[in-house]
């Protein structure tokens, strides 16, 4: 009874160990260059939010802090996924 009760700990650790992993892969992902978030052009003066495929101008302006607009839209597209969830 004791071996068989190891063994089922024992499994039950690595199904949470490969899920712990699999929640943490998923967060950061794979560190590609095409799953970069958001790009600052400075030549063109423009910031791009790759996630929501959004691009303002006034990149000082953006660098400085003023950076509402950009958090508005991500909200909005955040607020719409969920509702498309449900």
């Amino acid at each position: 009874m004791k071996i068989l009760r190891s063994r089922l700990y024992e499994l039950k650790q690595e199904e949470e160990a490969k899920k712990r992993g699999d929640a943490r892969k998923a967060q950061i992902g794979t560190g590609d260059r095409s799953e970069k978030i958001r790009t600052y052009n400075f030549p063109q003066d423009r910031v791009t939010d790759h996630r929501i495929k959004y691009s303002t101008s006034n990149l000082p302006k953006f660098m400085d802090g003023e950076i509402d607009e950009m958090i508005g839209k991500l909200k909005a597209v955040e607020q719409e996924k969920k509702l498309q969830e449900n």
